[in-house]
């Protein structure tokens, strides 16, 4: 793959922004029906992230899991659709957005149940080692969930069969409502774990969508080589709450205002101008993609319901459905 320069990173990164904003301002008009968990702050590790992967590696996400589908190359058509409610959603509807999957893409979901897609990252890694087909998985997770059973199950059992999986724990200092300094007795709750399992202490600056790319590279690069898996922790900020319904008026001002300084928007932006780059193309870039988006939310708004008549379809394929309801 072709790498992506800084201006290519920008572009993507801001695309995920404005389409979460939209999202955003669509849930508050009452488009959006059920929870929405928005990545607004956390670009830098989904795209990051993503420009270093084949297209037939793997990885998979959170509820907060948008930006790392489309990072992957979901449509965004499809997944607005899936948001609203509209024919054409990449789940056909019954996904919602705490699920949205792309296994064309490589995303093999986002997973609502905390901790729950860990070892299922161990058994793509366990496949794709079978297999010898040089694929990695990257698994990414909250700082949250290195509370959870399932976090030192997997990260033991990759690190034990030596599994091509690179662990990304999006670290954004909040389990839900609670600082995740306040229930773990370590700084770095994972960083600061890795050593149990054998693995290095890896940290990065989550907001600086180059220094992710980085880290992530060496990662995926010692998995495919046979190495096994790494633990690594992106440390970022949510810029809004822990969900669309969340005001997050938990936190002080003054710790939301010295993060939103490292926006990676922000800081990328400040950078190819000193760098060299006109202000000019970077707003031309900007302004397109917010018009792009904008226009993407009308047409998927146009669209008609889902047919209710795919509403068994993809459930069981022995049919059991039928006398399980």
């Amino acid at each position: 793959m072709d790498a992506p320069d800084d201006l290519d990173l920008f572009g993507r990164m801001c695309f995920l922004r404005f389409f979460e904003e939209r999202v955003d301002s669509l849930y508050r008009q009452g488009q959006v029906h059920g929870p929405v968990h928005l990545g607004l702050g956390q670009e830098a590790i989904a795209v990051g992230a993503a420009s270093v992967l084949r297209p037939d590696d793997y990885s998979l996400g959170t509820y907060r899991g948008h930006a790392h589908a489309l990072a992957r190359g979901a449509p965004p058509g499809a997944v607005l659709a899936e948001l609203l409610g509209r024919a054409g959603g990449i789940c056909a509807g019954k996904g919602g957005s705490m699920h949205i999957t792309s296994v064309e893409h490589g995303y093999y979901g986002s997973y609502a149940i905390v901790g729950a897609h860990l070892p299922i990252a161990c058994g793509l890694g366990w496949a794709a080692k079978i297999r010898r087909s040089g694929q990695v998985t990257v698994c990414f997770f909250g700082d949250g969930t290195t509370n959870i059973g399932a976090f030192h199950e997997a990260v033991n059992l990759a690190a034990v069969w030596r599994l091509p999986v690179v662990f990304v724990c999006e670290n954004n200092w909040y389990m839900e409502y609670t600082p995740i300094g306040d229930v773990t007795p370590v700084a770095l709750p994972a960083a600061d774990r890795a050593a149990a399992y054998g693995l290095d202490r890896v940290v990065v600056d989550g907001n600086d969508v180059t220094a992710v790319r980085q880290v992530v590279a060496a990662a995926v690069d010692a998995a495919r080589g046979g190495q096994g898996p790494s633990l690594v922790e992106a440390q970022t900020y949510r810029l809004k709450g822990h969900s669309a319904a969340d005001g997050g008026t938990y936190r002080p001002a003054e710790e939301v205002a010295r993060w939103r300084e490292r926006d990676p928007l922000v800081r990328t932006r400040a950078a190819l101008l000193q760098a060299g780059m006109a202000e000019e193309k970077l707003t031309e870039i900007e302004s397109r993609i917010r018009s792009d988006v904008a226009g993407l939310a009308r047409e998927v708004l146009s669209r008609p319901a889902p047919d209710p008549s795919g509403a068994w379809a993809d459930v069981w394929s022995d049919g059991s459905w039928q006398w399980r309801n």
